[in-house]
């Protein structure tokens, strides 16, 4: 079973910087898509950040632009969201995502999400 963990999460005043790493734990094959979605209180899951292999492609929403950068580690597997000049808007469980196939079963992608870390921006 394929596990995506998280590290990084915690508390951080306004304008601060986090760095949140999230690594796959089994052997993979391919990643077709890697990536992080926010959940803040009662609201749905969105896409933050992420990362197409195909295309080589990332994308990011409009709410991080220029603030949230993803630096992708091919030899690893890994996908690290480094966020600078976070807002109180930023508080959120933040997900980790991909889409890959492993060694035993080449052919068969799936989508996996870590159990999510928790940013809290506040002063």
């Amino acid at each position: 079973q394929v596990q995506l963990v998280e590290s990084g999460g915690g508390l951080v005043q306004p304008g601060g910087s986090l760095r949140l790493s999230c690594a796959a734990s089994r052997s993979i094959f391919s990643i077709n898509y890697m990536g992080w979605y926010r959940q803040a209180p009662g609201k749905e899951r969105e896409l933050v950040a992420g990362f197409s292999s195909g295309s080589s492609t990332q994308q990011y929403a409009d709410s991080v632009k220029g603030r949230f950068t993803l630096f992708r580690d091919y030899g690893k597997n890994t996908i690290d969201l480094q966020m600078n000049s976070l807002k109180p808007e930023d508080t959120a469980v933040y997900y980790c995502n991909a889409d890959l196939a492993t060694i035993g079963q080449p052919r068969n992608v799936l989508t996996y999400w870590g159990k999510g870390t928790l940013v809290t921006v506040s002063s």
